[in-house]
């Protein structure tokens, strides 16, 4: 919302200063943005007449002008100024900087100054200015001509009101109110006790007979339609310069008199109206909704397509005007128009809304109507509209004909109650009934006084239909705060229990796990929850995710079930720019459909939100260096730093599929029989899509397992030492090393083994013939560390159990001996 703090003033003039005024309305909640002068910085330049002009000896295109300056000048004398501007003729009214003036700042930001000077050869008492040299305006094709009536020798400045200031607002959509300059001088009367100056609005008396019939067919979509007709008007006449200059300082350029007229009072009161050319409305006006497979062209150009969701006004032909937003080009007035309809109205918001959206554009119109406008005042804004186009393009000939007025169905205020008590509360200072009347009478909110249940005051208020933003008891509280003024409010220190929280024992925190993974070298990342449908349908295989109402961007339209996808996308992005060597991780939470879950203040219903950590890993394990040599990162490095980062817990690995691992390359990590998370290498045909030169190792877990620490324990020191026996085993290439460790833990002497430890894997190569290893088979050597501590073992125990181990393997796993 843009406006000239002169206009503002026409309403409601308190003795403030501009910026106080703009520090007033700020702190009133309509901030104001900026605050800019119409016009730079210049002085000395007056109006100026050009009483001559002629031919330059010496020169095709300069022009020797007689300007009188009236009493700025030398007394009863003309100023000789050499112009070469193509329209300075006899006449004619312009900006003249007569010699020490000073010119806007240039490029380099200093003024230029005007001194007497010679242009092949003739002298030059000054200059004459366009537009564009004092910064008005871009227009430079000639001298800036001003009104006949402009009073010679008056200060330029003065004459335009160029010392005005230019207020910018950005307004809350709540503040529907706000958007016109009488609604923002209203809340400025309430806000400094000034009063507000309400022009009297005359009925123009009908002088004509003629009238358009109009039939609303939805309710729902017009709830109050006025309409006029005035015939006679003359179009071809210029728009006054004072309503030019104030469109302009609202940011709105001057089309044609009818056009500026009905924007003029849009600026002025906020509501919007429409103009038609009487003579292209071919029968009645319809209002209703559209139709499937109507069209419109609009008075921007475009020609669009409109259905059942979108209110359109159409006459017996064809669609005339997209209601509350914009009007046809098929009915629009031109300079040929003689006879017009002006019509007002009140569109329901929520037939608004979001409908500019669907053409990819937006208006003044639509961006009032979707916020709420004033139903009550449509008749008033016609008869406004009607004084000024009287006032500006009437005719001997014009006659007016009688408001056609159709109320269908308006807002229904309901009563709010606002108690005093509450008030104080939530503002957080001691506040009266005496001060929340004075700030409702101030606003011009009707209010009744009730006394409630434990005997407190309360103001029962029915909003004024100018005010859609008033629905319960917050809305008023604000209302009496912004009244009486935040800057009332008393500087209380927040009080509040100091609670000393003690972490459990059993537990770590979420920056200790960050510490653990940079120490193993991976780095923290963060990125979006939500992501593309296609991660979550190809990595997580999830088919039904949850999707975002309205995404910040196509790719983004779904929330995340699985880190992954966010992790290969950063693993991409480091890949693209050169990087060899990759090693991420993050925490984070995911969304996954639970029906089970209830809304509650951390949770939404049906959508479990637990926390996560995952990690990738890509490129050489440690990096090129000379101590070692290079190795690509592999399923159990990856299963190594699971391990060290849930350690000393127990895990365990089981061979299981995923749909963004290698079903080969992959494995499910349980934490006693609870599945925890997976780890594994990115499955070949992600890694061909997303052009990864070889494949990255994953994992990913649940953020409370690895919560997770146990209470460490002490336990004595040996007294006796430890016995450790080696065995070298062939199992067939099928049996896991946990398969084999389950069997040797459920030995018949198993209480005697303290540990046990695979430190070699053997296969023979193909082709190579081996006797004590077949093809298909692998010898295992495993270490087994015998005793507790306390008792000594005899070589008979030692033996008994290794025994027992042998034949459990023989037994279960179809084991031997390797020779």
């Amino acid at each position: 919302m843009q406006f000239p703090e002169s206009w503002l003033r026409e309403f409601c003039n308190p003795p403030l200063s501009t910026q106080e005024l703009a520090d007033t309305l700020t702190m009133g909640g309509f901030e104001v943005e900026e605050v800019a002068p119409v016009a730079p910085p210049f002085t000395g330049i007056v109006v100026g007449e050009i009483k001559e002009a002629v031919q330059h000896p010496d020169a095709d295109r300069l022009r020797v002008c007689k300007v009188d300056v009236g009493s700025a000048g030398p007394e009863g004398e003309l100023l000789q100024i050499v112009c070469g501007a193509p329209n300075a003729r006899v006449g004619i009214k312009v900006p003249c900087a007569m010699v020490g003036a000073e010119l806007p700042p240039g490029e380099d930001g200093k003024p230029f100054r005007i001194k007497v000077g010679k242009l092949r050869g003739v002298a030059s008492h000054g200059m004459l200015c366009s537009a564009r040299e004092l910064q008005l305006a871009d227009e430079h094709a000639g001298l800036l001509e001003l009104p006949a009536d402009a009073p010679v020798g008056q200060d330029i400045r003065s004459y335009l009101r160029l010392d005005d200031q230019v207020f910018t607002l950005k307004l809350t959509p709540n503040l529907a109110h706000g958007l016109s300059i009488y609604g923002v001088a209203r809340e400025l009367a309430a806000l400094t006790g000034t009063p507000l100056q309400t022009p009297a609005i005359v009925p123009v008396a009908a002088s004509g007979e003629a009238r358009v019939a109009v039939d609303v067919q939805a309710s729902d979509l017009c709830g109050r339609f006025s309409g006029r007709v005035v015939q006679g008007v003359d179009t071809r006449v210029p728009t006054p310069k004072w309503m030019v200059d104030k469109l302009a300082r609202c940011g709105q350029r001057s089309v044609s008199p009818l056009v500026d007229i009905s924007n003029f009072v849009m600026f002025e009161y906020g509501q919007p109206s429409h103009i038609f050319d009487l003579d292209k409305i071919h029968g009645g006006l319809q209002v209703r909704w559209g139709r499937p497979g109507e069209q419109l062209k609009l008075l921007n150009g475009n020609t669009i397509g409109v259905d059942e969701q979108v209110g359109v006004i159409a006459d017996e032909q064809a669609v005339e005007s997209l209601a509350g937003i914009m009007g046809g080009d098929a009915t629009a007035v031109s300079d040929e128009t003689r006879n017009i309809y002006i019509e007002a109205a009140f569109w329901w918001p929520a037939a608004i809304q979001g409908r500019s959206r669907r053409f990819n554009f937006s208006t003044d119109a639509g961006h009032r109507f979707e916020r709420g406008v004033d139903p009550s005042h449509t008749v008033d804004i016609i008869e406004r509209i009607t004084q000024l186009v009287l006032q500006v393009c009437g005719t001997p000939q014009t006659r007016v004909g009688a408001i056609d007025d159709q109320v269908l169905s308006l807002p229904r205020p309901q009563p709010v109650a606002l108690r005093v008590a509450r008030a104080a509360k939530v503002i957080g200072m001691p506040v009266s009934a005496a001060q929340c009347e004075d700030a409702l009478r101030r606003l011009d909110l009707p209010y009744a006084q009730e006394t409630a249940a434990d005997g407190g005051p309360v103001l029962v208020v029915m909003p004024p239909p100018h005010r859609f933003d008033i629905q319960i008891e917050a809305d008023l509280i604000e209302e009496v705060a912004r009244i009486i003024g935040f800057n009332a409010l008393p500087d209380t220190p927040p009080l509040a229990p100091v609670m000393a929280r003690i972490r459990p024992e059993a537990s770590r925190s979420k920056f200790a796990v960050r510490h653990l993974l940079a120490e193993l070298g991976y780095q923290e990342t963060i990125n979006f929850s939500f992501v593309e449908a296609a991660w979550e349908a190809e990595l997580a295989g999830n088919a039904e995710p949850i999707r975002l109402l309205n995404p910040i961007a196509a790719p983004m339209s779904v929330m995340r079930s699985s880190l992954i996808g966010s992790l290969l996308g950063a693993l991409k992005y480091n890949l693209d720019r050169r990087a060899s060597r990759v090693r991420l991780f993050e925490i984070g939470r995911v969304f996954l459909r639970d029906a089970s879950v209830p809304t509650g203040e951390a949770t939404v219903k049906g959508v479990r939100q637990p926390m996560r950590v995952a990690g990738i890993a890509y490129g050489d394990v440690a990096g090129r260096q000379w101590g070692q040599a290079e190795r690509r990162s592999d399923f159990f490095d990856a299963k190594g730093d699971v391990q060290a980062l849930l350690a000393p817990l127990d895990l365990r690995f089981e061979a299981a599929e995923h749909p963004a691992l290698h079903p080969g390359r992959s494995a499910r990590v349980l934490l006693g029989d609870a599945v925890i998370g997976v780890v594994g290498e990115l499955h070949p045909k992600w890694r061909q899509q997303w052009e990864l030169p070889q494949a990255p190792v994953l994992f990913e877990l649940e953020l409370d397992a690895v919560l997770e620490l146990p209470v460490p324990w002490a336990r004595p020191v040996a007294r006796q030492q430890l016995v450790e026996r080696d065995l070298a085993i062939v199992v067939s290439e099928s049996v896991s090393f946990a398969q084999v460790r389950a069997a040797i833990d459920t030995s018949r002497q198993a209480r005697h083994i303290a540990d046990v430890l695979l430190f070699d894997i053997y296969r023979p190569q193909a082709g190579q013939a081996n006797a004590s290893v077949a093809a298909g088979e692998k010898s295992l050597a495993i270490r087994l560390t015998l005793g507790d501590g306390e008792t000594v073992l005899t070589d008979a125990d030692i033996d008994a159990t290794l025994e027992a181990v042998v034949q459990n393997l023989q037994e279960r796993l179809a084991a031997r001996l390797r020779a």
